[in-house]
């Protein structure tokens, strides 16, 4: 942009659940010169991006990368495996589990949504949207499909517009000892390169994620990784498809190579955030990501507000919701943080707009870009007539001056 005023350019301050700030070194990589996407040179880059992404999602099954954003990755779990009319069952935790529940109504399949409707008390906020997905409520409903009508059980990992983080684990082992033989579709998007994820391990059929969070790229790369009983029901499945279908992006992506153009500087800055993951070491990552969200945690506690998710155990590592008391409003809080400041931080969606508002603190962030943001926000919150019994920037110091218990 011409207009310095347009783009604030270093000054900028980006602390929303995703995308989240793409380190200089991917940058760099992304701004190579193309090469041709039918070359040898390519083959050796595809071969590369599809083995570390095996590695990140904790599977020695096929991984597929799409030139598209997470929604058209949502979309290719769908239709891959499902055909029009199938019964879908869906845990809605946020909004984002409702936009999945609304793409698989648009796309012909008949979603049924476990969700209880009630409110918390204190807030008014839905109490679903405060907690993660319970398995024992996914048994329960299973055992009662005695003929199985039900083809696929779809959950998020880790509901960004919640910051609550769900146990995939548990749910398999709800599905297993329930005898259903339904896939288990997770999205992940949110949560993969960030929190433990184990696609193999977990039992899940298709895991769904994208780049722009954890894996610390701009949006426009998603992923299916895919079990072997995935890959079966893609080939009994006739839903209609063309641009998403794993047959053909199997088959080539066997060789190193795509269908169809990919969007091959993406893949040199994913080739890149794979080493920076690679190099850090994906343990140490997952317990930096737990670190700052206990600390986050600390400071909006020390505030006397409330985090959105109430489950302790729940809480996301890559994100915190706030809930603001119902007399302030949380868009206006942002509004005047980003003009003071040029800190944007995370709306409230859905059913929590202008109750909530949330800081990301994943992918390539650090204990002291938390402390500015925190500090940031502890001065909003003041200039927001907000009386504070504490203060969070003190109460994430402690965290951070302490040896971090897993």
């Amino acid at each position: 942009m011409s207009d310095p005023q347009a783009y604030p350019g270093s000054r900028y301050h980006l602390f929303i659940p995703g995308p989240s700030p793409v380190p200089a070194r991917i940058l760099r990589e992304i701004s190579m010169p193309t090469i041709d996407h039918r070359g040898p040179e390519f083959a050796v880059l595809g071969r590369r991006v599809l083995s570390g992404m095996q590695t990140v999602f904790g599977t020695a099954h096929p991984v597929v990368i799409y030139p598209a954003s997470g929604t058209g990755a949502w979309e290719a779990a769908l239709v891959n495996v499902l055909n029009p009319g199938e019964a879908v069952l869906m845990y809605e935790t946020g909004h984002f589990a409702a936009l999945w529940r609304a793409m698989a109504e648009r796309l012909g399949f008949k979603p049924e949504i476990l969700a209880d409707g009630s409110r918390c008390q204190r807030t008014g906020l839905p109490a679903d949207w405060r907690r993660p997905v319970s398995a024992e409520r996914i048994h329960e409903r299973l055992r009662r499909d005695t003929n199985h009508s039900i083809k696929a059980v779809c959950v998020v990992h880790n509901e960004t517009s919640t910051g609550a983080t769900s146990d995939i684990a548990w749910v398999r082992q709800a599905m297993d000892a329930a005898a259903h033989p339904a896939l288990l579709m997770v999205d992940t998007i949110s949560g993969l390169g960030s929190i433990d994820y184990r696609h193999d391990a977990w039992g899940v059929d298709v895991s769904v994620s994208g780049a722009q969070k954890g894996l610390m790229l701009p949006a426009g790369i998603s992923f299916n990784a895919l079990s072997p009983k995935a890959i079966e029901a893609s080939r009994m499945a006739h839903h209609p498809r063309s641009y998403w279908a794993w047959n053909d992006m199997l088959e080539f992506n066997a060789r190193g190579y795509w269908p169809y153009t990919p969007n091959t500087n993406l893949l040199f800055g994913l080739s890149a955030a794979l080493e920076l993951l690679e190099a850090e070491g994906l343990e140490a990552v997952f317990e930096r990501h737990r670190r700052l969200a206990a600390a986050c945690r600390a400071a909006v506690r020390a505030w006397g507000l409330e985090v959105q998710c109430e489950v302790e155990d729940a809480c996301s590592p890559v994100l915190t919701g706030v809930v603001l008391p119902a007399q302030l409003d949380a868009d206006g809080l942002r509004q005047a943080l980003y003009e003071r400041f040029q800190l944007s931080l995370g709306a409230g969606l859905g059913k929590v707009a202008g109750r909530m508002f949330r800081i990301g603190h994943l992918g390539n962030c650090s204990e002291i870009d938390l402390m500015g943001v925190l500090g940031a926000v502890e001065l909003g919150l003041k200039r927001a007539g907000l009386a504070l019994p504490g203060s969070g920037v003190t109460a994430a110091i402690e965290v951070f001056d302490q040896p971090f218990r897993r």
